[in-house]
């Protein structure tokens, strides 16, 4: 199980070096300095909107400086959106779970509520990819519109061990992501790596317990 965010070719982006990946980017604490690149260039991507005229007491317009336009939507929306989810391959089997269409990698915290006993939870389609809990199993439909089409099948427990690892999968990427705003992004490196925490949903680290006096 990993956390993935959808890709698009780089081409003509000259704003900070960037790498050439597969379809789906790996979001882990390996990556190369121009992956990292590569995905901050995608989550910002995501978010490159002009501001709505109405919403201009909320957003303010866009710069005219490149970086600071390209910017713009990740640094001032409410909102924020990065396509992607987690990928799930079973190693036996073969077969590839995958988020679809409209799915964001923020929502990988409702894979509990199946795991939790709720209704099944759809993340994305084209094809539809959902996930449903039927006893101590969790079932990973690849596309939930066929009727007999592939299956993912593991223990609930197992999956409560996965979602542990795609934190901290998200978690050393976004340390990793810290470092390469400092050096690449210095004017702008505190508000992007704040931003970037709330596009992956990654919950600030609990604060030190302070010293007995």
């Amino acid at each position: 199980m990993q956390p993935v965010l959808d890709y698009w070719d780089p081409d003509g982006f000259e704003l900070w070096p960037v790498a050439e990946v597969d379809p789906y980017l790996t979001l882990h604490g390996r990556l190369t300095p121009a992956e990292v690149g590569t995905a901050v260039m995608r989550i910002v991507g995501f978010n490159d909107l002009d501001p709505d005229p109405s919403e201009r007491p909320r957003r303010p317009p866009r710069p005219r400086e490149p970086l600071d336009s390209f910017l713009h939507g990740l640094l001032t929306f409410d909102s924020l959106y990065a396509a992607g989810g987690l990928r799930v391959t079973d190693s036996v089997t073969g077969i590839t779970f995958l988020p679809g269409c409209c799915s964001g990698i923020d929502e990988w915290r409702d894979w509990f509520d199946a795991l939790d006993g709720g209704d099944a939870t759809w993340f994305g389609h084209d094809p539809v990819a959902q996930v449903e809990r039927v006893g101590d199993t969790v079932r990973l439909l690849v596309d939930a519109e066929l009727e007999d089409g592939p299956v993912i099948e593991f223990p609930a427990t197992e999956a409560r061990h996965l979602l542990a690892g795609v934190e901290r999968d998200l978690a050393a990427f976004h340390a990793l992501a810290a470092e390469w705003a400092a050096h690449h992004l210095p004017d702008h490196a505190g508000p992007v790596t704040a931003a970037l925490a709330e596009a992956l949903d990654l919950r600030p680290p609990a604060p030190s317990p302070s010293p007995s006096p």
